[in-house]
């Protein structure tokens, strides 16, 4: 399989997002600048974390505009994989790819951090290495990880375990002192109806290797691979 990294201008995690694949997984990886058109050939794209655009009208919301993302869009439309990391998962949401929002932490501040998420479904792409309820320690780093949707689409999201990733303490125990940023339900990682778009506020291609503090997000990519190898 292969995979591919959008840079939008203002992508500050798409070097990580490569080494995790190229000298971790040892996958195939290629970057893909946001003014490409065709995505034929790869398997899974990632949209990686930064500051697209300089985030200055709304996180993500000019970004959904760059050429690449009618390709993303095509992608996933195929069945194609599509994970979206931080900014990413922001731009997804806005796009329309994945239900509900992203907006500023509660306090407006900035966090960034270790935090323990819980897998809330591991039979996805994203997650068939974990176990369920398996707690997991990834780092991460925003000011508008907040997420957001109306009732009747929470409602929705959670009757089709659409979501995969909740903050937790260090016991697995959802509860909001736990909860970093104000999200609803403590939602963390979502993915899309289909199953094979995912996006996720917590960054995975921070935690592969255990002298970065921990390697637990090399199973959500990891994952990947397992399911399309």
């Amino acid at each position: 399989m292969k995979f591919g990294v959008v840079i939008f201008p203002g992508s500050n995690c798409d070097q990580d997002a490569y080494f995790a694949v190229r000298d971790v997984l040892k996958q195939p990886v290629e970057y893909i600048w946001h003014q490409e058109t065709d995505l034929d050939g790869y398997d899974c794209i990632i949209l990686p974390g930064g500051f697209s655009y300089g985030d200055y009208l709304r996180t993500g919301a000019v970004a959904k505009f760059s050429p690449v993302m009618n390709a993303v869009s095509e992608h996933a439309a195929k069945g194609g994989r599509l994970i979206g990391i931080c900014n990413g998962f922001q731009i997804l949401c806005e796009s329309g790819l994945l239900p509900g929002a992203l907006i500023s932490n509660n306090g407006l501040r900035f966090i960034c951090k270790y935090v323990n998420v819980r897998v809330a479904n591991n039979k996805t792409d994203f997650t068939n290495l974990c176990t369920d309820g398996q707690v997991l320690s990834i780092p991460i780093a925003h000011h508008g990880g907040n997420y957001y949707a109306d009732p009747e689409t929470i409602k929705k999201i959670e009757d089709n375990n659409q979501v995969i990733l909740r903050y937790c303490d260090e016991a697995g125990n959802v509860t909001a002192e736990a909860n970093p940023n104000g999200s609803i339900n403590n939602i963390a990682g979502i993915i899309n109806e289909k199953g094979n778009v995912a996006g996720m506020m917590p960054h995975p291609e921070r935690a592969v290797e255990s002298i970065l503090g921990s390697d637990d997000g090399k199973l959500i990519l990891q994952s990947i691979v397992e399911r399309l190898s």
